[in-house]
């Protein structure tokens, strides 16, 4: 069977904030460039974010890098590797500053500039007091960002594959990524985009869960490619579970909310966050204001009939200040929840939002592995930016609106190392003969399978086990059960059987082939979470020893460390945390106080 063959000098897959970035600095540099996506750039799933983009600009009042890179080192709960810490704090007013020339509608203060809001866990003077750092358009940030950032793709004759899904990495037999194998969902045609540089810009992969606020296409594609090529996965194991998802509906309700004001209540309609984090309060770092959330539904100081909720109450402002900075949250607050914000207060859980983990990357965008004796191999050929791959900034914990700073920096950091590679001679090396059978293997196998599993049930099955074993609390037990029923939904989503078998916009094979990304995703989390026997950020043990030397579970003589779980063979190693330039020792955090 004759495969078509497409010839780029790169080929991005995915169209958020992350690959449109790295296609302006691809495209603008004179490279034929092409990006792929499952749905229109616009319709990315960055469009989603709502708070804003973290830049110590200081507009509003004294703020400065290092005080944003402390904050970040402190929210990782010191997984983050420190150099690349360093790298985005300091790239961050550059980055915002160009998205504003691209012509990005940011709010304005009185005086013309950026208007900054406060956000969890961004603090003043090394952690004094909340400071005015994320930089918004309204609620509609990431929306806003979308549109800028296509627009000057469009200038720059990027060219897009809209409605394409990219099924598998091209690797020769030298370890090199040659480009993917990608299918047209129109005609179900499957093609070869060979390129000289390939870059994964393909989002999160939040719908593991069964409630998460991650679109229906976040189903973890990139690290699905990258896994079945044999490359491993990096602190899988750390979820970041937003506080505020509507209750009953996963929608994300912004931190922004907060930061304009907003306070968390208790059916008692008590300020509770003022026991957990005297300082901060509502403003603490999500990881805090989860657990704390948790905390008082389980302690059954939660609201409602079932007492399964807590309350995010706004009424006490301005509405004219409401309408002017949080519109979508009305209008999200109206049509989710049947709650108009202006007049009660919102109901909220926290949701499944952001992968910490991902793909390996060096803060140039290179994606890295273990080779020899190098635990940072560069894989020639492969790049990757924003959630899907974990350079890392994120460490346990991300604080908000990091993640729209790490696809602008990372994303252009990825682009610029690209472009120089190619520009240093990187040529199109020779395409293996079996580029496409993998790909085609996997599809004819999907679509002639008789007596399979049902795809929709099989996810089901994944996000009930992923939800129950590996939410916001995790136990020792229920982690080892978590693993034992995630393999064996492993093995049905190894057996999946479609109906239709037709060529054209078949949507149940689309289905299907997610389901083959996500239970990689989803085997990784499980089984990493379950090998860390500490607490850390996001990944709380119920069973990790509290001591006077490992407060809170936390435990750096052991765990200061990253895992890496590897695919092939489904095991975990590790390697260290780059941990200079050393800002402050970890000692003097342990206790998280805000």
């Amino acid at each position: 069977m004759s495969i078509p063959v497409l010839k780029f000098d790169a080929v991005i897959v995915g169209a958020g904030g992350a690959g449109l970035r790295s296609a302006i600095q691809l495209s603008e540099a004179g490279l034929k460039t092409a990006v792929l996506s499952k749905v229109f750039p616009t319709r990315s799933h960055t469009v989603a974010a709502q708070g804003g983009v973290a830049a110590s600009l200081g507009n509003s009042e004294e703020d400065h890098w290092t005080w944003h890179m402390y904050d970040t080192v402190k929210g990782s709960d010191w997984l983050g590797d420190q150099d690349a810490i360093e790298f985005m704090c300091k790239k961050a007013n550059e980055v915002v500053v160009e998205l504003e020339h691209y012509g990005m509608p940011f709010d304005r203060t009185d005086d013309g500039k950026i208007y900054q809001r406060p956000f969890g866990g961004h603090m003043s003077n090394f952690g004094e007091k909340p400071v005015r750092r994320s930089c918004a358009a309204a609620d509609r940030t990431g929306h806003a960002m979308l549109h800028a950032m296509y627009q000057r793709n469009v200038k720059a004759n990027t060219q897009f594959f809209v409605e394409w899904m990219a099924l598998d990495l091209i690797r020769d037999e030298e370890g090199h990524v040659l480009g993917v194998t990608a299918m047209e969902m129109e005609t179900g045609q499957v093609v070869i985009f060979h390129s000289r540089a390939t870059i994964f810009a393909t989002g999160g992969a939040g719908r593991i869960f069964y409630s998460s606020t991650n679109a229906f296409i976040n189903t973890g594609d990139g690290l699905g490619m990258a896994a079945r090529a044999g490359i491993p996965l990096e602190d899988m194991e750390f979820w970041q579970f937003h506080p505020t998802g509507v209750a009953g509906a996963g929608v994300l309700i912004t931190e922004g909310v907060r930061g304009e004001g907003g306070i968390l209540r208790n059916s008692s309609k008590e300020r509770f966050m003022e026991r957990y984090a005297p300082n901060a309060k509502d403003l603490a770092s999500r990881d805090v204001v989860s657990r704390a959330m948790a905390t008082e539904i389980k302690e059954g100081r939660g609201c409602g009939v079932n007492k399964d909720y807590v309350l995010l109450d706004i009424t006490h402002l301005d509405p004219a200040t409401i309408m002017k900075r949080l519109p979508g949250i009305h209008e999200i607050g109206l049509q989710f929840a049947g709650v108009d914000c202006l007049k009660e207060p919102l109901p909220v859980v926290p949701t499944c939002h952001y992968q910490m983990g991902g793909i390996p990357t060096h803060y140039s965008g290179r994606v890295v592995m273990p080779q020899g004796g190098d635990m940072n191999a560069v894989v020639p050929g492969f790049y990757a930016g924003g959630e899907c791959a974990c350079a890392s900034v994120h460490g346990a914990n991300r604080l908000g609106t990091n993640s729209l700073l790490d696809l602008l920096v990372f994303g252009k950091s990825a682009g610029d190392s690209a472009v120089e590679d190619l520009k240093a001679g990187r040529a199109h090396r020779a395409l293996p003969k079996d580029a496409a059978e993998k790909s085609l293997a996997r599809i004819s196998a999907i679509d002639n399978r008789k007596g399979g599993a049902n795809v929709h049930e099989t996810r089901l099955a994944m996000q009930r086990t992923m939800q129950d074993h590996a939410g916001v609390f995790r136990f020792g037990d229920m982690l080892k059960q978590g693993v034992e029923k995630i393999l064996e939904v492993e093995k049905a989503a190894r057996e999946l059987e479609i109906k239709d078998k037709s060529m054209a916009w078949n949507t149940a094979r689309t289905e299907a082939l997610e389901m083959e990304n996500l239970i990689e995703v989803a085997k990784a989390t499980m089984m990493s979470a379950e090998a860390r026997k500490e607490s850390r950020g996001a990944h709380v043990r119920d069973d990790a020893p509290d001591t006077a030397e490992f407060p809170n579970g936390r435990n750096d003589k052991e765990w200061l460390k990253h895992t890496l779980f590897s695919p092939v063979d489904n095991s975990i190693s590790y390697k260290p945390v780059n941990m200079q330039p050393l800002t402050v020792e970890p000692v003097a955090l342990k206790t998280r106080s805000y």
